[in-house]
């Protein structure tokens, strides 16, 4: 029998120390409060689900799910996203609210990555859904408000990148119409951001130098709104014009918003082709090379749980923020106060101690010494000790 595991965690997982919960937590706070603010609701769903519905709807490769059987042998998951619970309590226990719903959360999800990835099995996500709204208005709203979360949660320097499912769908179909194969493997090079790769595949392909050239032009459409106009100019296909179209009403939102700055249109970027339906984002915070927040328009699932509607949202990265936010996400330090006390002055001090807890920015711990023991409170880490010792 092996050794049993004292200290070790299972790969993937991590503990939060005191300060780093702290931080960890204001920055929750900071987010659900400022998303309260635009209208959104909390729910609260279950960590557990069954992988028949929630799991098989989820945007989650199944060979990431983390699954168990409950007694009766019924294959269950644990969350990996909140999108698919979300979308199954719309369809339930709230069909009888009208849309737009908007809704907020705050969870751990939990996904199975290989273990040399050096990814987490655990992570946290603030996010919301907007239920029942299909237009260029609720994408650009989301977008805003996700720029306002970044904001509030403390990443002060950051981009959000905006691209379209239907752009490169469009294209590929116009100029690989009876070819599947090439046209996932182009996608796949791009969801992976691998453009060296993705060059490569455009050379073993048999096309013309003109569909050669079509294809290579996606990497530049990167920028600003200039990009709208290049990229009409690059395909004459319905379905990527409409994409274009929409992409840039929301542009056009943003900047009423005032936001606009905050963003780049990239058209690269397609986010997880079977799943998003419409335009995609993704937050990049300076230096460092993982997204913050990602999110998009995902118009097929909640017909997967029987009451068809469109959707858009967005999720935070948590504890990536967590990584790049200063000290400052905690706001106003704690003022901390010790309350030293004897037996015969317990009732004197703990009901000083219980007055002193109701001061706002105030936090109070008690201890309990014998009769004559003497604390040197010098070099204690308060900034207030109290003592009630003696008779009183």
């Amino acid at each position: 029998m092996s050794k049993p595991k004292v200290f070790e965690k299972p790969t993937g997982v991590k503990d939060y120390l005191p300060e780093a919960a702290a931080k960890l937590r204001s920055i929750e706070l900071n987010v659900m409060q400022c998303m309260e603010r635009w209208g959104y609701r909390e729910i609260i769903t279950p960590t557990l689900e069954y992988y028949d519905t929630v799991g098989v709807a989820s945007s989650t490769e199944d060979k990431k799910l983390f699954k168990l059987l409950d007694r009766n042998g019924t294959t269950l998951v644990l969350r990996s996203d909140m999108t698919a619970p979300i979308a199954r309590v719309v369809s339930s226990l709230l069909q009888n609210e009208a849309f737009p719903l908007r809704l907020s959360y705050q969870a751990n999800v939990f996904r199975a990555f290989e273990a040399e990835a050096g990814r987490d099995a655990e992570f946290f996500q603030t996010g919301v859904e907007l239920v029942g709204d299909a237009s260029s208005e609720s994408d650009a709203e989301v977008i805003a408000l996700a720029i306002a979360c970044l904001q509030a949660a403390g990443v002060k320097q950051f981009k959000i990148a905006v691209g379209h499912v239907g752009f490169l769908n469009g294209l590929l179909q116009e100029t690989l119409k009876h070819d599947a194969e090439a046209q996932t493997l182009l996608k796949g090079c791009l969801l992976n951001r691998d453009y060296v790769g993705y060059r490569e595949a455009l050379q073993e392909l048999q096309l013309t130098e003109r569909v050669r050239g079509e294809l290579e032009g996606i990497l530049r459409l990167r920028g600003g709104q200039e990009i709208c106009r290049q990229a009409r100019e690059l395909t004459e296909d319905p379905v990527a014009q409409h994409a274009i179209a929409h992409l840039c009403e929301v542009w056009d939102v943003l900047q009423a918003y005032g936001v606009s700055d905050h963003v780049l249109i990239d058209l690269t970027m397609i986010g997880d082709f079977s799943y998003y339906t419409g335009m995609t984002f993704e937050g990049y915070a300076a230096d460092l090379g993982f997204p913050v927040c990602s999110g998009g328009r995902y118009d097929n699932l909640l017909k997967q749980f029987g009451r068809p509607a469109p959707a858009t949202g967005f999720a935070l990265k948590t504890n990536r923020i967590l990584e790049v936010v200063g000290r400052e996400t905690l706001g106003r330090r704690l003022r901390k106060t010790l309350v030293l006390y004897t037996a015969g002055r317990r009732a004197d001090a703990l009901a000083r101690a219980a007055e002193l807890r109701t001061e706002e920015g105030r936090t109070v711990e008690t201890r309990l010494i014998p009769e004559g023991f003497f604390v040197a409170v010098q070099g204690l880490p308060y900034d207030d000790v109290l003592e009630f010792v003696g008779e009183g």
